[in-house]
């Protein structure tokens, strides 16, 4: 990929190359959930409705890449971007929250991750289970303390074992592209095209793969998170785009060579995750090994670079006074500490509900994607209102109309997965915005500043009230986790 390699500038802080910020976004969106995705696609759909699932989710996520890139440039002076955008778009409480649920989204996304991994041990270690055994959770904890160790010893390091990381787990994906290709069978992929009947309509079938499209996708702004941090401040850009692409590219061809050599119901029946069955079948026990390999890989890799981005979200928004002091805290490696370990603490506390939860898998993948909606939408929304009112665009009114057109369709794309996942996720989602209002308050009674405008106030209010229908809902069984 070129020079990778981490420099630290003179008397300044550490800086990191294009292809490195490229790596990081293909490490962030490149975890576990591509090794789901045959099964995922195969009991929700076949070949027809994964194309137009794979188009809807490649043009709205590309359109969200072109807005992260659009305000890279344009608002250079804006760091850690998903957080910054919307403070600097909507003001102090709308971008707090917005960091707020990028923070808890990776969190769950983390969860997620140890689950995800010791399910896949659990296949050849019955005590594991499903990832949901006090053996697994407590495997999950050594984990995560090891990685916080790690990533305490400073990001100029962490960043590095995430680029190698990177290039290690992205092989056996390609060996299972490359061997399902060679055994692809026309008639098999034909059968598969439309799919069956109990599967409901197309437009059920492409709505039912949204969560997944988009939980794979979750990271796209992992090189704008890290644009303090970016040698050139286009390289943030660039980076988002063609981590984009290539994530795609790889996604996609993960679904349809699966649909080329299995049929839909072996395809939907597979164990979790898919792609170990699937290629175990077509080479023999190896490559139920290798695949599992790949996967404990690329969910370590992810882990890093989910928690390294979750520690940055939370440490310049107290730098900028918008979280309380002690978040803003950094240790002699220049590693945001306090961050960090309200991070770790977090995904702790996850790894511990799994216990009670019915199927705690599918439950924080989908509350993870839930949460990174609103600062996606956020984002978008902000670009959009860039090109709305000019700002920036004094001497460029083609790229103010193109812009428009772009973060116009990246809003409508967020509006329409809150809708495909499930509006009771956006409601759970306000039993974590509401009890977070307290580091909002903290913070502002720091800086000796108001509280609440106005709107903010009303904002603060729908929040809670939303959070107490969710626990009502809970208690009552209206909503079952």
């Amino acid at each position: 990929m070129g020079d990778v390699d981490v420099t630290t500038a003179q008397g300044g802080p550490t800086t990191v190359s294009r292809p490195v910020l490229t790596a990081m976004v293909i490490g962030s969106m490149v975890g576990a959930g591509v090794f789901s995705l045959p099964a995922r696609f195969g009991t929700a759909t076949g070949v027809a409705g994964a194309l137009i699932a794979w188009a809807i989710a490649g043009t709205g996520m590309l359109m969200l890449a072109f807005c992260f890139q659009t305000l890279a440039v344009r608002k250079p002076e804006l760091d850690s971007g998903v957080f910054i955008y919307a403070k600097a778009g909507f003001g102090d409480y709308v971008g707090f929250n917005s960091a707020v649920g990028f923070w808890a989204s990776a969190m769950a996304g983390n969860a997620f991750y140890w689950v995800f991994m010791t399910a896949t041990v659990g296949a050849f270690f019955p005590e594991f289970g499903d990832g949901d055994t006090l053996l697994a959770v407590g495997v999950a904890t050594i984990g995560v303390w090891v990685f916080h160790t790690l990533i305490a010893r400073g990001v100029r390091d962490a960043a590095v074992i995430n680029r190698i990381v990177t290039v290690f787990k992205i092989v056996p994906i390609l060996v299972f592209i490359v061997v399902l290709a060679f055994t692809f069978d026309a008639g098999t992929f034909g059968d598969n095209f439309l799919a069956y009947d109990d599967l409901g309509s197309m437009t059920e079938q492409v709505k039912n793969t949204m969560i997944i499209t988009t939980f794979v996708f979750i990271g796209i702004e992992g090189a704008s998170v890290y644009s303090r941090y970016a040698q050139r401040r286009e390289h943030v850009g660039q980076a988002t785009v063609l981590g984009f692409l290539s994530v795609l590219a790889i996604f996609s061809l993960v679904t349809m060579v699966s649909y080329g050599a299995f049929t839909q119901p072996e395809i939907a029946g597979t164990r979790q995750p898919s792609m170990v069955g699937l290629f175990e079948q077509t080479v023999g026990p190896w490559g139920e090994w290798f695949i599992s390999a790949g996967v404990i890989v690329s969910v370590l890799g992810a882990y890093l670079a989910w928690t390294l981005m979750a520690a940055e979200v939370a440490f310049i928004p107290a730098r900028s006074n918008d979280m309380p002091r002690f978040l803003g805290r950094e240790n002699a490696s220049g590693t945001p500490i306090t961050a960090l370990i309200a991070t770790s603490i977090g995904v702790q506390v996850l790894l511990a509900v799994t216990l009670l939860i019915k199927d705690s898998l599918n439950f924080m993948l989908d509350l993870c994607t839930s949460l990174a909606l609103v600062p996606y939408l956020l984002a978008a929304a902000y670009a959009l209102k860039l090109a709305w009112t000019g700002e920036t665009y004094e001497d460029d009114p083609a790229g103010r109309r193109k812009n428009a057109v772009f973060a116009t369709l990246a809003s409508a794309y967020a509006i329409f997965l809150f809708v495909a996942a499930g509006l009771e996720f956006l409601l759970l989602s306000c039993l974590i915005y509401a009890p977070a209002v307290v580091l909002f308050v903290i913070a502002r009674v720091e800086r000796k500043a108001r509280v609440f405008t106005p709107p903010e106030l009303v904002l603060c209010i729908v929040i809670c009230a939303g959070a107490v229908f969710a626990l009502y809902q809970l208690l009552t069984g209206g909503i079952v986790v």
